[in-house]
């Protein structure tokens, strides 16, 4: 492979240490996607197991809903679910783990606060309100280790692409462009030691 660049010693040295800092950043980036993995494995096995409580807790919620629609009728359950405020002061922080920015959901309280008249309700529908606001807990927390392994996801896919290319395009070019240089001022020192060597005996003759 003919080198890009003139064989020159300058250009050698330039070269050399181009690719020692390709070297050094492949070896960060390569550090950043095992750091980043082992987070993303957390969130995943994090997230299978809510999912199986998630799905649980709704089938106990419908179930509940059910039991109060027929104790109560569906439209006062629908009045008295009106009374119930929406919940709107979810806190989320960020955190940064090698750069990517990690959603903190502060957590729900799963307590339920009485917000409509016992009179003309019912224990299954305070059953169901209960189940219903542990849902929502769930929920959030849920939404935090998607977004999480989303956002690992990306990023680690976007590492592997740029650990690929270092690894697979800019060191072996650097690597063949040094070889060549190397062999061509090896090869010129050669004539050059050969040629003062004539010299010298021309001389002496």
């Amino acid at each position: 492979m003919a080198s890009k660049l003139a064989p020159t010693r300058g250009n050698l040295v330039r070269l050399t240490r181009d690719m020692a800092m390709a070297q050094s950043g492949h070896d960060l980036l390569d550090q950043k996607r095992q750091v980043l993995m082992m987070e993303l494995v957390h969130y995943i096995d994090s997230a299978k197991k809510l999912q199986e409580e998630v799905s649980k807790v709704f089938k106990d919620a419908y179930e509940a809903l059910q039991k109060a629609n027929i104790s109560l009728g569906i439209d006062t359950v629908e009045d008295i679910s009106e009374s119930v405020p929406i919940t709107s002061k979810i806190t989320v922080r960020l955190r940064s783990v090698m750069g990517v920015e990690i959603p903190d959901v502060d957590p729900l309280s799963a307590e339920t606060i009485p917000s409509y008249s016992f009179h003309g309700s019912s224990g299954a529908m305070d059953a169901a309100y209960a189940k219903f606001r542990r849902v929502m807990v769930l929920v959030a927390q849920l939404a935090e280790i998607e977004t999480s392994v989303y956002r690992l996801a990306v990023q680690i896919r976007k590492t592997h692409r740029r650990v690929n290319a270092l690894e697979k395009v800019v060191i072996p070019q650097d690597k063949a462009e040094i070889n060549f240089i190397s062999d061509v001022l090896e090869e010129g020192e050669r004539e050059d030691f050969t040629r003062m060597k004539l010299a010298q005996k021309k001389i002496k003759e």
